[in-house]
């Protein structure tokens, strides 16, 4: 299979460099010239446009930023579905709503593109190691044809459901990260405030029932939610956003896991 790869990130570089090594046919292509020279000694190729990639690809993966930056690259002047041929298939990784990827595959096949989901968790370590969660959406016979790709760098690999289920799970795992920080930091304050040391609290805890992935992140920041704030709290508050987009469409009551990511948002000042 010939692999392209759009988005070379924190996370998506690692992951491209997963497929690489793993000795699939890879071509990149990357908004900023700098993110490709750690590949300059790899057998990847380049491209100089999403639709150039696109052309010498079975599969697309495109991991970027947000919905704009995926509807660009998929649907630009010099987009990926301007260059893909009949049978071919796009993996959006990014996290969007999942209206976005419906919207994205009803183009797609009209012109015989299919187009799935598949937003992935854990980060850049997690990718380099081959760890990422991956939760795909779409027909069960494309995310089979995607799975050896999505193997190299995730584990597990879980497919949701229709085209879109990818994107809900996605959402959801970070809203519960999210009103997780807002019950970790709170208990960490209120310790600190009875007269428990901060740092002694946070370890202590690390160890017991209380644990969670968000109280260690505190913890590594400090105890406070100030260092995630400044490089996290932009994404949270968008993926908050779409989930209460997603559950106000659906009729869904707003449930306390909403009401706790607001109040974790609150605190990073990006309510």
């Amino acid at each position: 299979m010939r692999v392209g790869f759009i988005g070379l990130g924190s996370q998506g570089a690692p992951m491209a460099r997963r497929i690489i090594d793993a000795g699939f046919e890879t071509t990149l292509w990357a908004r900023r010239p700098a993110t490709l020279l750690p590949f300059a000694e790899t057998p990847a190729k380049r491209a100089a446009s999403p639709a150039d990639l696109a052309a010498v690809s079975d599969l697309v993966c495109v991991c970027v930023v947000d919905d704009a930056d995926v509807e660009e690259v998929i649907t630009g002047a010099s987009g990926v579905l301007t260059g893909l041929r009949q049978g071919g298939v796009i993996a959006v990784h990014s996290t969007v709503h999942p209206d976005t990827c419906r919207r994205l595959a009803d183009r797609a096949r009209a012109g015989g593109v299919t187009l799935i989901d598949a937003p992935v968790s854990g980060g850049g370590p997690a990718a380099a190691e081959g760890r990422l969660l991956v939760m795909a959406g779409g027909e069960q016979g494309t995310v089979a044809f995607c799975r050896p790709v999505f193997a190299t760098y995730g584990d597990p690999v879980v497919h949701m459901g229709p085209l879109g289920t990818g994107q809900l799970a996605k959402l959801l795992n970070n809203v519960l990260f999210t009103a997780n920080l807002a019950t970790a930091a709170s208990a960490l304050a209120l310790g600190r405030d009875i007269g428990i040391d901060l740092a002694a609290l946070a370890s202590a805890v690390t160890h017991g029932s209380g644990d969670s992935f968000a109280l260690n992140r505190i913890a590594s920041a400090g105890g406070t939610l100030d260092r995630i704030a400044a490089h996290a709290g932009p994404l949270l508050s968008k993926d908050v956003r779409l989930v209460t987009d997603v559950a106000v469409t659906a009729g869904a009551a707003k449930d306390i896991v909403i009401s706790a990511a607001d109040a974790a948002l609150a605190l990073m000042n990006h309510s």
